[in-house]
């Protein structure tokens, strides 16, 4: 995009993404508290806003992730209508996403060090450890899964955060509507066996998926992939789980044991809590992580960074 177009109290200014969904702008807010300031408007296809059931489920993703309040979350600032249109604006990353960058990586014959993907998980871990934990004003929990936690919605930023974004799949108590059975949601290839068999789901769900990540981090290929997403489904709820000492012999024992805990079939073999998990990632994260990530990024995407320093010029 090249001019600036107007979209309620915001300039959209360049198309960064695009889903079945909905597609994401960068944008400045225009007017009022914030202008002048980057944000991320994600805005629902104009084809779909007239199914009341995807315009419910939109919309529900900023209303568990306002609820969210955490570094290593995303943060969602406003929710609206302009116009036929339904959008969301959030907190703008300035970055990559963890898809890009072990793409980038793959295309050079290179992985991150054990340590740096310790420190991604361990990060992603904290914010799910938060969103699991939310409870709402009346003290009961929501109940929060999200259920499509795979590298694209892990973002990197160039100043080497880590947040965990798009909670569009995420299922919260706060309707109360029951789910339909046997529909599998989330990315085929990153959901965990009970998610690919379309059966019930809880915060372990979040778990497994997370170390399917974390497998792909520490060997450079993805876990449960090829022949398309039905056979990704299939292994991801029956083959086996290789240690990722398997392909990447450098990586500690004791960290590979994390990773296959993860990985349990059994959802009760798994660590019991996301913030399990993240303690026991902990000693195996790169001390360094913030900088060393920033530097990884800043190497394979060195015109993206320069695009983002342009862009956050003062206007």
């Amino acid at each position: 995009m090249r001019d600036p177009v107007p979209f309620g109290r915001y300039l959209l200014l360049d198309r960064v993404a695009a889903g079945a969904m909905a597609e994401v702008f960068v944008a400045r807010v225009a007017e009022g508290e914030g202008a002048g300031r980057l944000v991320a408007v994600k805005r629902l296809w104009s084809t779909l806003a007239e199914d009341p059931a995807l315009v419910t489920m939109f919309l529900d993703e900023a209303r568990i992730a306002v609820q969210l309040d955490h570094p290593c979350v995303a943060r969602v600032d406003d929710l609206g209508q302009h116009g036929a249109s339904y959008y969301l604006a959030m907190e703008y990353v300035p970055g990559k996403d963890l898809e890009a960058l072990l793409a980038a990586l793959s295309a050079r014959g290179e992985r991150l060090s054990p340590a740096l993907a310790a420190f991604v998980a361990e990060r992603v871990a904290a914010a799910l450890a938060h969103a699991h934990a939310r409870r709402d004003g009346a003290g009961r929990a929501l109940g929060v899964v999200h259920r499509d936690v795979s590298p694209r919605n892990v973002l990197l930023s160039f100043a080497g955060e880590v947040k965990l974004a798009d909670f569009g799949l995420a299922q919260a108590g706060l309707r109360g509507a029951p789910e339909q059975p046997g529909v599998v949601r989330g990315r085929a290839g990153y959901v965990s066996p009970e998610q690919a068999r379309g059966g019930e789901v809880d915060a372990r769900s979040d778990l497994f998926s997370l170390g399917v990540v974390l497998h792909e981090m520490l060997t450079g290929r993805p876990l449960f992939s090829g022949g398309g997403d039905l056979l990704a489904l299939e292994r991801a709820a029956e083959e086996p789980v290789p240690s990722p000492r398997e392909l990447a012999p450098e990586v500690p024992r004791a960290l590979a044991a994390v990773v296959l805990e993860a990985l349990a079939r059994d959802p009760a073999r798994r660590p019991p809590s996301a913030e399990a998990l993240r303690e026991r990632l902990a000693p195996h994260a790169d001390p360094d992580g913030p900088a060393r990530l920033a530097a990884v990024l800043a190497e394979r995407f060195p015109d993206d960074l320069a695009r983002e320093r342009e862009r956050a010029l003062p206007r």
